[in-house]
């Protein structure tokens, strides 16, 4: 089928209303919060029965030389790090807090560390490496091969005096006064530090996160950094859904790593279609049939619930300040999300 920049852009003129006819005509199923209840439970359970038999696999193939020998022995092994980091974020406790609950433990199993013990398990080489183990681990018990995914980016808070929902609706309204004052933008831009982006690509079919990445700066770079870790595991991409800010240049350099993929993303109102063959065929798609389009483009929409679900679970905030170790308590977040989906 052939299609005009014309044609595009007459249906993103409308498409507004297309969405609204289209949201009418959907007929959303009410939840039925006695089994939703008893699902969660269910997943819980697995999710406990199930972490220490995969967190002692994620370790067994982690062999350690060390050529020097001198040094203090490590109070903890590499399975108690990765346990105590992964318990530390679930329950939302300092560093301090987590070595006080680790006193009381050692009443029945003898470990008596410090604070700044458990901060640096953030930036273990070994524990990152069992982490990234149990992830792998996590998506090959759910078969995680070929997946349909969305993508989609959210932001967690560094400090628990300011909450990013409310912040960067703030940080927006000053930025944009600014702008039509052309005067200290740059300064409101500048308060962005005190959150992290954070970029996850989620297999729609078991909610499972497959790649994730953060960031600093924006949310593109955290795109960047999740592509790169997708395109280190052994999964292929059928389909993907995306938000409207990844135009022609991200569908081709997609397409460049991953071959033939179907791409799902709504059109800005000034598309053209210059770009990639994968670019045109889903504008090819789009034009002729919008509805069946923004039905696939849609169940993106998951991302949103994963997000809000993992902040109800373990919070909004990461609570480190090196970049390392933010990235590491966002992976930390992926992992427990994981393990309460290794069911159904």
């Amino acid at each position: 089928m052939k299609i005009t920049t014309k044609e595009v852009r007459k249906v993103t003129k409308i498409l507004n209303d297309v969405i609204s006819e289209y949201k009418e005509e959907v007929i959303s199923k009410k939840r039925d919060w006695r089994t939703y209840e008893q699902c969660v439970a269910r997943r819980l359970k697995a999710a406990f029965v199930e972490l220490k038999p995969l967190v002692k696999k994620a370790v067994q193939s982690i062999n350690k030389v060390k050529k020097e020998k001198r040094g203090a022995k490590p109070l903890l092994t590499l399975e108690q790090k990765v346990l105590t980091l992964l318990l530390k974020h679930l329950t939302c406790k300092s560093n301090r807090e987590m070595s006080f609950m680790l006193i009381l433990f050692s009443w029945l199993n003898g470990i008596d560390v410090s604070y700044k013990t458990i901060e640096r398990l953030y930036s273990d080489q070994e524990v990152l490496l069992a982490l990234h183990n149990l992830h792998v681990l996590t998506l090959k018990k759910r078969r995680v091969e070929e997946i349909d995914c969305g993508g989609d980016g959210t932001g967690y808070g560094l400090t628990v005096k300011k909450h990013y929902a409310t912040e960067v609706q703030k940080l927006k309204d000053k930025i944009k006064v600014a702008e039509l004052q052309n005067v200290g933008s740059n300064k409101a831009r500048k308060k962005r530090n005190v959150f992290v982006y954070s970029f996850a690509i989620i297999d729609l079919k078991t909610r499972m996160y497959v790649a994730y990445g953060t960031s600093l700066k924006s949310e593109k770079e955290a795109f960047i950094s999740a592509i790169n870790m997708l395109q280190k595991l052994e999964v292929k991409i059928q389909s993907i859904r995306l938000d409207k800010y990844f135009q022609q240049y991200y569908v081709e350099y997609i397409e460049n790593i991953f071959g033939d993929v179907k791409f799902y993303i709504i059109p800005k109102k000034n598309a053209t279609i210059k770009g990639s063959w994968a670019w045109k065929k889903m504008l090819a798609f789009f034009v002729s049939d919008v509805k069946v389009f923004l039905k696939e483009y849609f169940r993106r929409n998951q991302c949103e619930s994963i997000f809000a679900e993992d902040k109800r679970k373990i919070g909004w905030k990461l609570g480190q300040k090196r970049f390392d170790r933010i990235d590491t308590a966002n992976s930390l977040t992926a992992l427990w999300h994981n393990l309460y989906w290794l069911i159904d």
